[in-house]
């Protein structure tokens, strides 16, 4: 018998992603590099994280909108314990106001963590994730010169 040289998977205490349908259309967008965000199609009202119903008109009918992927840093924390490998330490987890009214909540990569700063613009990219998922991650907006 020969020996593996493939890796070991990563051992994690993350849980699997619990697609629903729901939900499905977001984690699909995510894998095609796409944020889309759930908008009631009778009263207009965009929300996230996606659900059944309306909470403005309680209608179950709905469309999604995809977002620009403009954000402005509303707050953040940096996590430094417990640590687990599928992340790399410290991690910098941010709330995130997108252009188009919804707040998302995603890890912050691309910077130092000193030059973090309530209300700088931030951008959503996508990056792979514990159990091969797509994510949105955030990271600081880089401005046409």
């Amino acid at each position: 018998m020969s020996a593996s040289t493939s890796e070991p998977p990563v051992r994690t205490s993350v849980p699997p992603l619990i697609v629903t349908q729901d939900n499905a259309f977001w984690f699909e967008g995510a894998r095609q590099g796409r944020l889309l965000i759930q908008r009631c199609a009778d009263c207009g009202t965009l929300r996230h994280p996606p659900g059944p119903a309306c909470p403005a008109c309680r209608s179950f009918d709905w469309d999604t909108v995809e977002s620009t992927r403009r954000a402005t840093l509303h707050s953040y924390t940096v996590v430094h314990r417990p640590q687990d490998a599928a992340f790399t330490y410290p991690l910098a987890v941010g709330l995130a106001d997108l252009e188009e009214g919804t707040r998302l909540v995603a890890d912050i990569s691309d910077t130092d963590l000193a030059d973090l700063r309530i209300g700088m613009p931030m951008e959503v990219v996508f990056a792979e994730h514990a159990h091969g998922a797509v994510l949105p991650r955030l990271r600081p907006r880089q401005e046409p010169a």
